[in-house]
C-alpha cells in the first residue's frame, strides 16, 4: 500500500469525515421515499449510460444512494450491519482511505455503467465486507441478529455468490463484479495474490511429504 501512504501524504486533508455515516443515511432516506412517498424515486437515482449521456450527471453520484436494504427486518439489519462495518473500517483506516476506498469504487462502477449500460451501489459495499473480513477473519457477527458466526465464512459466502454470478453471467454481470472490487483489489489486492501463492505452495509441500511418507 505504499502508493496509498504517498497519496495520503499529499493529499490527506481532502478526506471526507462521516462518509459512511452520509452514504447510510442517504439510503435510509431514500428508502424511506420509496416506501412511503413515491415508488418509482429509485429510477431517478439509478447510474444509466443513456440518461447521463443526456445530462443527467447527477446520477454518477446519486446512484450511491440506491437502497440496498429494501426487504422487510432483515433489509433493516442488513442497513445495520453495514453501519456497523463501515464505522470499523472508517476507524482504522481514516477519513482519507475510507474516501479513497469509496472513491475507487465509484469509479470502477463508472467504468463498469460506460462499457455495460448500467451500475449499482451493491459491488461497493460487498468490497467493503470483503476488506473488513480480510481485516479481521475471526470476528464474530450475529447473522440476521440471531446466528453467531465468524466473518471469514461469511466472506467465504459472499465469495462463492460472487463466483457463482460471475461464471454464470453475462458479460455486463462479469463487468461489474470485477470493477465493482476496485476498492477491494486496490488496498488488498497484492496481499491477497501473495496469500494465495502461499497457500498452493503449502500444499504443493503437503502433497509431496505426504507422497514421500506412504
Amino acid at each position: 500500500m505504499n502508493w496509498i501512504d504517498k497519496l495520503e501524504r499529499r493529499y490527506g486533508n481532502l478526506g471526507i469525515p462521516n462518509l459512511i455515516n452520509g452514504l447510510l443515511i442517504g439510503q435510509l432516506a431514500a428508502g424511506i421515499i420509496m416506501l412511503f412517498f413515491n415508488r418509482d424515486f429509485g429510477s431517478l437515482l439509478m447510474l444509466s449510460r443513456t440518461y447521463v449521456l443526456h445530462g443527467q450527471i447527477w446520477r454518477l453520484i446519486t446512484f450511491l444512494f440506491q437502497p440496498i436494504w429494501l426487504g422487510g427486518v432483515f433489509g433493516v439489519l442488513n442497513l445495520l450491519f453495514y453501519y456497523w462495518l463501515g464505522n470499523a473500517l472508517a476507524h482504522v483506516w481514516g477519513d482519507f482511505r475510507t474516501t479513497l476506498f469509496l472513491a475507487l469504487g465509484m469509479l470502477g462502477a463508472w467504468v463498469s455503467c460506460f462499457l455495460t449500460g448500467y451500475a449499482g451501489p451493491s459491488a461497493i459495499f460487498q468490497s467493503m465486507l470483503f476488506a473488513y473480513t480480510w481485516l479481521w477473519p475471526d470476528q464474530m457477527v450475529l447473522l440476521f441478529g440471531i446466528i453467531p458466526f465468524k466473518m471469514k465464512y461469511l466472506g467465504w459466502i459472499e465469495l462463492a455468490f460472487w463466483a457463482f454470478s460471475f461464471l454464470t453471467g453475462s458479460f455486463a454481470i462479469k463487468v461489474s463484479l470485477v470493477l465493482g472490487l476496485a476498492g477491494f483489489l486496490a488496498f488488498y489486492g497484492r496481499e491477497v495474490f501473495d496469500w494465495c501463492v502461499d497457500a498452493v505452495k503449502d500444499w504443493k509441500r503437503r502433497r509431496d511429504w505426504e507422497n514421500r511418507n506412504r
